[in-house]
This record gives C-alpha cells, structure tokens and sequence, in this order.
C-alpha cells in the first residue's frame, strides 16, 4: 500500500480535530478539514482555531464550512480534492446533552456518518479513522478496560451512537473488504497544544470538566459544580482516564501509518493512560499547578454516568507503537497556558446588530 497524501479531517475546527491537524501537518500530510461550527468557534475568516494550527505549523490547510447532512456539499468536496483517508471527528459530545434531545444526536451522528461512508464509497476512498469513545463500554465489568471487554451496555445517547457506529463498521468492513478502518476508543482528552495557541473553547453549557475548572480558577464562575460525591470509590468522586490532547493527536497520526502499511479491515484501540484520576484529585494538581483554588459544590449524579473508568492501552502500544508522554501535571499547565493566553477563548464572530429608529434602520 502507498503512503497516503491527502487526509480529510471532520470536525476539524473543533477541539480534538484541529490539535490533530497540527500533528498531521506537522507529519508531512495535505489536510482538507471540514467543520460546521455546531461544537467549534467561527470568526469571520473561517475557523480562529485552523488559523492558529497554520501558525504553528506554518503549512497551509484547505478549510470548508460544510455539515455532513448536506450531502451534494460533501460529495462536491470530495470531487474537488484526491482524498486518500478519511479521520472522522465531527459529532456531537456532550453526554448530558445527548440524554435530553437525543433525536438530535442520532441525526447528526448517525447520519452524518451514513452519508460520508457513501460518498468515500462513491469516490473509492475505503481508508478511516474513527473517532470512536470509551462510553461504548457502559458501566465496566473489570478494570482497566481491554478493547476485548463487551460493549452495548451503554449508559447514555452519546456513546449509543458511537457503539452504533461501531456496529456499522464491523458490518460494513464483513460485507466488503475494501474498507480499511480503525476506530480509536478515546478516554478523557483534556491539556491544549504548548504554545497556549489553540485549547478546548466549549460552545455550549454542557461542558467538559477541565474548562470549567479553569473558568473558575480565572473567577469567571464562582464554584465547580461536581456531579457525584457518593460513588463507590477511594473519594466518592468519579475516576476517568485523563489523556493529553497532543497524545491523543499522535494516535491519530500512528493509526495513519498502520492503515497505510496493511490491510487490516477493522481494528479497534485504546487511547488512554491506563491510570484512573478521580475528579478531586484532579482538581487538587490543577490547584497546585496554577497556585489558584477551586471552591467545589457537589450535586446529585448525572444521568448517564459511570463510576470508574480508565484504559489498559497495551494493544495501541504493541500494534501502533503508540504510548502517551504527558503527565496529569503537563495536561494542567498545558490547559491553563491557553486559558491564560486566551482567557474568553478565541475570537468570536461579531453578530451585527440593526438599530431602528422610527421605523427606519
């Protein structure tokens, strides 16, 4: 098989999709990234955060602001460009989110993924990396979690429509044996790139634990709000597999280079750090790491959540020779270096508003 030249990236502008861009093109691939600003932040050129990948890198990315459910637009993009792999990001996060609308999130998801998968078919493009979720594991049997461990017995919407996803992959990857795939079932990616130049810039209430951690340490919010302080673990609060961000990108890029070297079908990895964190403890290194403090108000579980969950990623280690560099201190500074650097996040585009006077604007 030949080295692959030019990588679509959805989901690009968003907060896993554009730290992974900078690896790709830091790794000598063409990237196309598409994005339709649902989870990422647009200003007026576009997407602040590719801008900003550019800059690191100082290469060039092709950008399209288009959604997956638009169909004809995706298939143009495709006509435009020789795409050899597919990494697919775009999706919709939020698990609490996800328990409240979750038409919405089969929609996106589901279909989104319908319609790419038919139009890499229609333009013999049979290469992907999937952005797939520890949450296809449900409420785990044993710890850490090997990729052999069941899945299906899921707790929310979110990962249901990963699993499901997952399900179609396997059935895709039986029926045709053109299709070369790998779905990475990530853990908890928190931290942001070293330069403090692009980060995670939640555009929703529904927010992931870090940000909102460093909102408050910022004073921005008063109190992190912890869901859960009666679980059964060593602090009664939740215990996640915390990954760096650039770790997680060069997974990406470590499964590129596997799905060009082999036919593999479909293969399923862990990218995690196989160490479980609980949400105090968490707080207590971001604490020490940025001398602030972190007032804490805890509530009543979540619907949908778990109580412990981390990797044993020994697979992704022996097969993509891939194994994490960062500590829970480095994804802390890391984070709060772009918080720091960019304390209302990234530029927002201006919404224009009209003024009328007397009936006339």
């Amino acid at each position: 098989m030949t080295q692959f030249k030019t990588i679509l990236v959805t989901g690009g502008a968003g907060y896993i999709g554009s730290h992974c861009v900078v690896d790709l093109l830091e790794a000598g691939y063409d990237v196309v990234a598409i994005d339709n600003f649902a989870n990422a932040v647009e200003d007026e050129e576009g997407s602040p955060a590719l801008q900003r990948a550019e800059e690191i890198t100082g290469k060039p990315i092709t950008f399209y602001k288009a959604d997956l459910l638009d169909k004809p637009q995706i298939n143009d993009i495709f006509d435009k460009h020789n795409v050899d792999c597919v990494i697919h990001f775009a999706a919709l996060k939020a698990v609490g989110e996800s328990m409240q609308q979750p038409l919405l999130y089969y929609q996106n998801n589901l279909l989104g993924m319908l319609n790419l998968l038919e139009i890499m078919r229609s333009h013999n493009c049979y290469q992907m990396v999937f952005s797939s979720s520890c949450t296809v594991y449900g409420e785990p049997e044993h710890l850490p979690i090997t990729e052999t461990h069941p899945t299906g017995s899921i707790t929310n919407v979110y990962g249901r429509t990963k699993y499901f996803i997952e399900e179609m992959l396997k059935d895709l990857s039986a029926a045709d044996d053109k299709w070369n795939i790998i779905s990475l079932r990530y853990f908890n990616p928190v931290g942001a790139h070293p330069s403090g130049l692009i980060g995670e810039d939640p555009t929703k209430e529904f927010t992931n634990l870090m940000p909102f951690m460093a909102q408050v340490a910022l004073g921005k919010k008063p109190v992190l709000t912890v869901f859960g302080s009666d679980y059964n673990t060593p602090d009664g609060t939740g215990i996640r597999d915390y990954i760096h961000v650039m770790d997680l990108a060069r997974g990406h890029v470590a499964a590129l280079s596997l799905l060009s070297s082999s036919h593999i079908k479909l293969r399923v990895y862990n990218l995690g750090t196989g160490r479980g964190v609980s949400v105090k403890e968490l707080v207590s290194v971001f604490e020490r790491v940025t001398k602030t403090k972190i007032p804490l108000k805890y509530e009543a579980r979540r619907l949908g959540d778990i109580t412990a969950m981390w990797a044993d990623a020994t697979l992704a280690k022996n097969e993509l020779g891939w194994t994490t560099r960062h500590s829970v201190e480095e994804m802390c500074t890391d984070f709060w270096r772009w918080q720091t650097m960019n304390p209302n996040g990234y530029p927002k585009k201006i919404k224009k508003s009209v003024i009328v006077i007397n009936g006339k604007s």
